[in-house]
């Protein structure tokens, strides 16, 4: 059995990798060679790593994903919780002209901007004005409070950015032959901070590349790469690498959405009764354990319970039903609508990896005992179900919420949820405003909109010579962090 523990770190040795704990970090995120340099505001795991390196915002996260200054040194919250007020560090742009507060204002503006259509964009629909006060204090006021405001303007996408270049503090080159981002940290004394000794002798650069699962892992147990970053359930069985002295898979406690969203409403999948069924015949424990992992948070519903202030529901959907139970309820579903001589079959798409067949293999087994057949589709194929494995950006039920909003077109969608959501947006009593969003999961159940499974599966390979890197709930590994003195 595998577990989400930083402990098996200190199991390992400290074998060398490539960079022998003096040269560049080597780090692979797993996904396509182009990856890490895409641009806009749908980003992969590699590229979130490398703007969040070379482009900060305001805020930015840690390795144990806590916000942390970037170009605003500090920042008070009035009593309200309406207003966010932060005082700039006296920084540059890479052209030398410095950072001002109008500067921040019109880089938060188009940031909102370029992120409508998106789950991010919704996230950020509390932001009401963003006001330059003097010239180096900003404000941002709220329409209600919203506590986690910071950790939203921590996001990779929120990364100011002028002339086609971030204020680091890394910065990036590349040659144009080679699919692989070199990133050197930048002086602190060019970022507004104080001057250490040293610093080139002191700070590691860092190369990284985007690989398929499979080389990222060849190449980390040959000693080509210190850092695999990136991995999924999909990929998850090919993460052994050999003994522990070789390197530690470290699995984040991350938090998130990893089901199946329901893509049409078409023939068996018509009546909400029947896409319940599916889920109540899920055995998630058992679905799980077949990938050798343990302390995974499995969920029958779309808001873990722990989300709100007061869970509104109790943990397990079915009031503590036996599996034998629900899956005699689901079967009879099926059954009402195949006495006709309707086939009961859904289509369903996964990607491709020893993870996804593993997937196929559970549900097909746990649909086959109420009478339901799967087809495999390929992702983007005209599918019922399309499997959804996400990172959540903040822990609040708007997150859940905002990720099944119509506007986005995902998959299924109750526009009654949005409208409750929407109208929580001005809401400043808590009390309501937490109702109104318990109300918005409601009608989401209710039209059965989602499959949950559980919490998304992120995992990495560390080799013994890397330091500064935690496993988090948000997945995000800073490598900036990497290239610094162990603190």
């Amino acid at each position: 059995m595998r577990f989400w523990m930083p402990l098996l770190a200190a199991l390992a040795t400290c074998s060398c990798g490539p960079s022998g704990g003096r040269g560049p970090v080597e780090v692979a995120v797993i996904g396509a060679p182009d990856d890490p340099f895409e641009q806009g505001v749908r980003l992969s795991p590699a590229a979130q790593h490398i703007r969040a390196a070379t482009h900060e915002g305001l805020v930015a996260l840690d390795p144990a994903g806590q916000v942390i200054p970037a170009i605003a040194e500090r920042w008070i919250v009035t009593d309200d919780g309406l207003s966010y007020i932060f005082r700039l560090r006296d920084s540059a742009w890479p052209d030398g002209e410095e950072i001002t507060a109008t500067d921040t204002r019109e880089q938060l503006r188009r940031a909102i901007t370029r992120l409508r259509g998106t789950s991010l964009g919704l996230d950020l629909a509390k932001v009401r004005d963003i006001r330059a006060m003097t010239g180096r204090v900003v404000e941002v006021r709220l329409t209600s409070p919203m506590p986690d405001l910071l950790r939203l303007l921590a996001q990779p996408e929120l990364g100011f950015v002028k002339n086609g270049s971030g204020a680091g503090p890394m910065a990036m080159s590349r040659n144009d032959d080679e699919a692989r981002a070199r990133l050197s940290a930048l002086p602190p004394e060019s970022r507004g901070l104080p001057a250490l000794e040293d610093w080139e002798d002191v700070a590691r650069p860092i190369a990284v590349r985007a690989l398929s699962a499979q080389g990222a892992v060849a190449a980390f147990a040959g000693g080509d790469v210190d850092l695999v970053l990136g991995g999924t359930l999909i990929d998850f069985p090919q993460a052994e690498v050999g003994p522990l002295s070789r390197g530690t898979i470290q699995v984040d406690p991350a938090i998130g959405l990893l089901g199946l969203m329901v893509r049409r409403e078409t023939d068996f999948l018509a009546d909400p009764a029947r896409r319940e069924a599916l889920s109540m015949a899920i055995d998630r424990t058992a679905l799980i354990r077949s990938f050798g992992l343990a302390g995974w948070r499995e969920s029958s519903w779309i808001v873990p319970t722990d989300i709100f202030t007061a869970p509104p529901y109790p943990a397990d959907r079915w009031n503590g039903a036996s599996l034998d139970e629900r899956r005699r309820v689901a079967a009879a579903r099926v059954a009402a609508w195949s006495g006709a001589g309707r086939e009961a079959v859904v289509r369903l798409a996964l990607p491709p990896g020893p993870g996804g067949d593993i997937l196929l293999r559970e549900l097909a087994s746990a649909w086959g005992s109420i009478g339901v057949a799967v087809r495999r589709v390929a992702p983007g194929d005209a599918a019922d179900l399309e499997l959804r494995d996400t990172l959540a950006r903040y822990p609040a039920s708007a997150w859940y919420l905002n990720q099944f909003h119509c506007s986005l077109n995902a998959g299924l969608c109750a526009p009654e949820a949005d409208a409750l959501v929407r109208e929580s947006l001005t809401e400043r009593d808590a009390a309501v405003r937490e109702r109104l969003l318990v109300e918005a999961h409601a009608a989401l159940v209710e039209r059965e909109v989602y499959i949950p499974l559980g919490a998304p599966v992120r995992w990495s390979l560390v080799r013994g010579t890397i330091r500064n890197y935690l496993p988090n709930v948000w997945g995000m590994h800073p490598l900036f962090a990497l290239s610094q003195p162990t603190t």
